[in-house]
């Protein structure tokens, strides 16, 4: 029989042994080291004054009093180094590090729960669940490359389902980006988490789409008329649009309804003016009923004539166009005659 046991080398009290309670505590002292055993850290040499109790795993390359004892646990016992041999399977939690490992004979692993290193769910100052299996609550994260790049993947089984990042407020989603239900790349804004619109699309091919940006190509109904001086024509029909553009109520003044600006912002306006007969004429884009931003003129002619106009101007969410007149001519009014664009830039 030996004289120790076989996994921790405790000593046994032995028949007729003198002094019985040397093994005794020598064995307790083994208990005390090796039950949950907490390692500072790992060291090439002892510290200087080390404090009794204190674990440390002798490293490679050891030097002083630990010379030649690499990968043996040390312990500060009785003013003297106390040296552990440990066996497959023994595990310890390094402070150092704040790790609970695991050796395999040769090296300390970081302790995993699955036989294939996978973790079935992991919260960083957060609570994990079955749908959110990553949960980090933090100021920030990082990821950094491991080489010379890094790529941040998300994969979706195929693709009618979603594979998108997804912003939120106070746990209320306000915008969102990626595949979302096919493979066109999106972004999507809310303001409240159930009403969505959709910013942009890429499709595969690389064609971008702005499904929301505001469109308009707006006329006056069909036919021909002769607006006096100073009066305004609003538009009838809108042949083209997006965005939120709208009719709105009657313009002062004349015929027609108000074109409803839908957002703040930089528009395109270009107008064209289509006549069949001018005794020297003028149609101008005017905001509000206040303020004009571009005109088109034509001299007095017997003949059909177009003109054209263009211009950039800031508009306000609201504010309202039309077309005022000056001079005297018959125009035709409807699409692809005298018209109204607008496009925000």
């Amino acid at each position: 029989m030996s004289d120790q046991t076989n996994n921790l080398a405790l000593p046994y009290i032995l028949p007729s042994q003198a002094q019985k309670h040397v093994p005794h505590n020598e064995a307790l002292q083994r208990l005390d080291a090796v039950v949950q055993l907490t390692i500072l850290a790992g060291r090439q040499g002892p510290p200087e004054t080390p404090v009794e109790g204190d674990c440390y795993l002798v490293a490679a390359d050891p030097e002083g009093a630990w010379l030649d004892r690499q990968g043996l646990i040390c312990v500060w016992q009785d003013g003297a180094w106390a040296y552990l041999s440990p066996n497959p399977g023994w595990r310890a939690f390094f402070l150092d590090t704040r790790q609970l490992r695991a050796f395999d004979g040769t090296n300390w692993n970081v302790i995993s729960l699955d036989a294939d290193g996978a973790l079935p769910m992991i919260g960083i100052n957060a609570t994990a669940d079955a749908i959110n299996r990553l949960a980090v609550a933090s100021a920030a994260s990082l990821f950094t490359h491991a080489g010379q790049g890094h790529q941040l993947k998300i994969n979706k089984a195929d693709p009618s389902q979603t594979g998108t990042l997804l912003f939120q407020t106070n746990w209320s989603g306000r915008a969102e980006m990626g595949l979302a239900g096919s493979d066109a790349f999106s972004i999507k804004v809310s303001g409240d988490g159930n009403d969505w619109s959709t910013a942009l699309v890429v499709a595969p091919d690389g064609v971008v789409r702005m499904p929301s940006r505001p469109i308009v190509r707006a006329s006056p109904a069909a036919g021909t008329a002769s607006p006096p001086t100073a009066s305004r024509t609003g538009f009838t029909d809108l042949h083209a649009e997006q965005g939120g553009f709208e009719l709105g109520a009657a313009v002062p003044s004349g015929s027609g309804a108000r074109l409803i600006v839908p957002a703040d912002g930089f528009y395109l306006l270009s107008l064209s003016v289509s006549t069949l007969t001018s005794s020297g004429h003028g149609v101008a884009i005017e905001i509000n009923g206040a303020t004009v931003v571009a005109s088109a003129s034509g001299p007095a002619s017997a003949s059909p004539a177009r003109q054209n106009t263009t211009t950039i101007v800031w508009l306000n969410q609201g504010d309202w166009l039309a077309l005022l007149h000056s001079g005297t001519a018959q125009y035709e009014f409807g699409p692809a005659k005298t018209e109204l664009c607008a496009v925000m830039l």
